[in-house]
């Protein structure tokens, strides 16, 4: 009975007879059965020449990924084990940052391509996938609780209809793989946020009833090569993915875990990605990363070359300093060169990456929002230290100082860690008092949750009571609320450039939409003005720029009246 061989190449088994081989010791002894192995031997050698080549493997590998990718690719013949996935009705569902925005984006890129359609009605799919959040304890209960009620739908299915398939992507499937496939059993595929190139087949392989799952995380994967399909393909903004994975190793943070370590895109294929946005009438993009102003391109050798920028003042790193690549700066220029009349954004950035070109380019470009997030997380210096922030209050502040004296007027934000371990009541004052002295205008608050593989998992103890958070955390939202509206109350009676969004979800007699500090803004939908065509009385429409005179703030929301139409270039040349 022929032995046989197995060559595994993207998914599909091809098996190659072969021949038992003779040992060395009897090869050398004439017998009988020397006729035999000979045309055993020829058939094998027949076989062999028939069969696929090395060219056969290498032309249809993967390609690495190439300096200056293709974004439109022409299309290709589905793999023969996909064919059937054709016309598969598929639901996705998003949680937590606008990381997963862009995830989800990427995912239905891969499927769509593989032949899937999309359903926004959960009762057509046959496919059911949740791009998870893993940052908090709370984000995770809310995709067990949801697995539960999608599992309880799945075990109703009809006899008639196709097994509804349920998967779990993003970082909840890195972290928590072993757990959702094996101890509860509620999915069929768990896909990390590096193996979404995976899709197609892991879905091949769930449908034959199997479970499947690729939580590989990778040194380069950043998925340059892919164009992101819309969610919402007459939106007036768009999510661009710039660099992934986080180094910074802050001792509360699970994202280098479920992310992996940083890797930047090329340049030349983020400013394809915004040029083809532009030319599809998006009005603002946002910059996205875990760490997106630590953006370094090393894809070409000449970019090894470049000069690395210094941190802010007072700020320090747990890793070496990283020589040569093209940074943040750079992109963020050339970036707002591709349409004047496009809004860029970035988040979310690390308050050590903020160099005076970056700070003075958001000053020149007036199509650069004015607008920061400086995650702060705690105003203790002592607790700052245990989170490995790698800075003080003091350095902190003297950062914001000097980002106020380089962008006059510009809108700050901010995350902020309730309860983190050990931290005393004089901590959270510290806290509090910051909140105070700063003042901004959006922030991000929550009660620390404990994640399993951080340093606060193995070196601290979370030592606060829940109640003890939670007064906190209350405590901590009261004052930032007070000190917004203070500080968003500085723009009553003052004009705001607004980009046009659609109408309110309170009334549809109000439009809303967001101004250049990122606020909401609510306005009547009322005629006016169209500066950008003398004489015209026009209505406001989706991704339009308006002016609107704020007639009242609170810590969330603007409102005020509409004055007229405008344009970005026209706005900034009257500021």
């Amino acid at each position: 009975r022929p032995r046989f061989c197995s060559l595994l190449h993207l998914g599909r088994c091809q098996r190659w007879p072969v021949a038992p081989l003779a040992s060395p010791l009897r090869a050398r002894v004439p017998t009988r059965g020397c006729g035999e192995r000979n045309r055993r031997l020829e058939d094998f050698s027949a076989r062999l020449a028939a069969g696929p080549t090395l060219q056969h493997f290498l032309r249809n590998a993967s390609p690495p990924q190439e300096t200056r990718p293709q974004l439109a690719e022409e299309p290709e013949e589905p793999e023969p084990y996909l064919t059937s996935m054709l016309g598969v009705q598929l639901y996705l569902e998003t949680y937590g940052c606008q990381m997963n925005v862009n995830d989800t984006e990427i995912a239905w890129a891969v499927l769509q391509k593989s032949g899937y359609l999309r359903t926004h009605r959960l009762e057509e799919a046959d496919v059911i996938l949740l791009v998870t959040c893993s940052v908090r304890e709370k984000a995770e209960q809310v995709i067990w609780n949801r697995l539960r009620h999608l599992t309880a739908l799945k075990s109703k299915r009809l006899r008639s209809q196709a097994p509804l398939r349920i998967g779990i992507l993003g970082c909840m499937a890195e972290r928590l793989k072993e757990a959702i496939l094996h101890k509860e059993k509620l999915v069929d595929i768990v896909v990390g946020p590096d193996a979404y190139r995976d899709l197609p087949r892991l879905l091949a392989v769930a449908k034959t009833g199997q479970q499947a799952a690729n939580v590989l995380l990778s040194l380069d994967e950043t998925y340059a090569d892919i164009l992101p399909v819309q969610t919402s393909p007459d939106a007036t903004s768009a999510f661009v993915s710039i660099m992934r994975g986080c180094d910074n190793m802050c001792s509360y943070c699970i994202v280098p875990f479920t992310r992996g370590r940083e890797r930047s895109r090329p340049l030349a294929s983020i400013l394809q990605e915004v040029k083809v946005l532009s030319d599809q009438g998006v009005k603002e993009v946002t910059l996205l990363g875990q760490n997106v102003n630590s953006f370094r391109d090393t894809s070409e050798v000449q970019f090894r070359l470049a000069a690395a920028p210094g941190l802010s003042r007072g700020f320090s790193t747990i890793y070496k300093a990283k020589e040569g690549g093209l940074r943040f700066a750079h992109l963020l220029d050339q970036a707002s060169r591709v349409d004047p009349e496009m809004r860029i954004r970035f988040t979310s950035p690390h308050p050590k990456d903020f160099p005076d070109e970056v700070l003075q380019l958001i000053q020149e470009r007036h199509n650069i929002c004015k607008q920061l997030h400086l995650p702060a997380q705690s105003g203790s210096s002592r607790i700052l230290e245990a989170m490995r922030r790698g800075y003080t209050r003091e350095a902190y502040l003297e950062l914001i100082q000097h980002v106020r004296d380089s962008i006059p007027g510009v809108s700050l934000s901010s995350d902020f860690i309730a309860g983190f371990c050990g931290e005393t009541e004089d901590d959270h004052q510290q806290t509090v008092s910051l909140l105070r002295q700063v003042r901004y205008n959006v922030g991000f608050l929550f009660a620390y949750s404990m994640r399993q593989k951080t340093r606060a998992y193995h070196r601290l103890l979370d030592d606060l009571p829940a109640e003890v958070k939670r007064r906190r955390l209350e405590e901590l939202i009261s004052v930032f609320r007070e000190e917004a509206t203070r500080a968003n109350g500085a723009m009553v009676g003052r004009l705001q450039l607004v980009l046009v969004e659609g109408p309110s979800k309170r009334s549809a007699a109000e439009l809303c939409g967001r101004n250049d500090g990122n606020i909401r803004v609510v306005f009547p939908d009322t005629e006016m003005e169209d500066g950008t065509d003398s004489g015209a009385v026009v209505r406001a429409q989706p991704g339009d720029y308006v002016l609107v005179k704020v007639t009242s703030a609170s810590s969330q929301t603007l409102k005020g009246v509409l004055f007229r139409r405008t344009t970005l270039r026209e706005s900034a040349a009257h500021r």
